[in-house]
């Protein structure tokens, strides 16, 4: 389980298909802290470290990404040098900052539209059409593995606003107008629907 609260941003250095796609990411977490099989959300996307190390140029961990979530998420986007939020699972008695991220992307929403609103940037995308019920104003939703707020919705569109700080220690700030990013619906918005087909 995840937060939406990013943590560091990697770097894809590499990337090998080898049956699964295996990818290096640098990162500023010491490696020696970092377990084989631990889970890392990368861009969003739950994924297991299959091999870990410092060298010369600094600390990394490798993932295997299957040609499934590479059909299902954003992630065959990445191409070396593209930079990845980042975010360690959830721990008891960890401040629980954004809301509850499985890691397990449902869609990709693609960026309509981009605009300075303030000191903030107005962004709006579209979701699938088969996720954009499960999207609500002031609800929370995962973009790109980045915890965000839900300003308003018109049908599958939906617009965020992201603060300067986010813009900062977020990937957010290289995102530009038609780009892919993974998108989680709220676990709770899921279940609700899921009752209201029983109601």
């Amino acid at each position: 389980m995840f937060t939406g609260i990013v943590t560091d941003i990697g770097t894809v250095r590499a990337i090998e298909d080898r049956g699964d796609r295996r990818v290096r990411l640098g990162t500023a977490y010491p490696a020696s802290g970092i377990d084989l099989g631990a889970s890392i959300a990368c861009d969003g996307c739950c994924l297991t470290v299959v091999d870990r190390g410092p060298d010369e140029t600094g600390d990394w961990f490798d993932v295997d990404v299957s040609a499934e979530s590479l059909s299902k998420t954003a992630l065959g986007d990445w191409a070396e040098g593209t930079r990845v939020n980042l975010e360690r699972s959830l721990k008891v008695g960890d401040e629980l900052g954004g809301h509850i991220v499985s890691g397990h992307v449902d869609g990709v929403a693609k960026i309509v539209s981009i605009r300075p609103e303030g000191d903030s940037l107005r962004y709006t995308f579209e979701a699938p059409d088969a996720l954009a019920r499960f999207v609500a104003p002031k609800g929370s939703v995962a973009l790109a593995g980045t915890s965000l707020t839900v300003n308003e919705v018109e049908g599958a569109r939906f617009g965020v606003n992201l603060i300067p700080h986010t813009q900062q220690v977020t990937t957010w700030g290289d995102r530009a107008e038609g780009d892919r990013v993974n998108l989680e619906i709220d676990t709770l918005a899921r279940y609700v629907a899921r009752l209201r087909e029983f109601g």
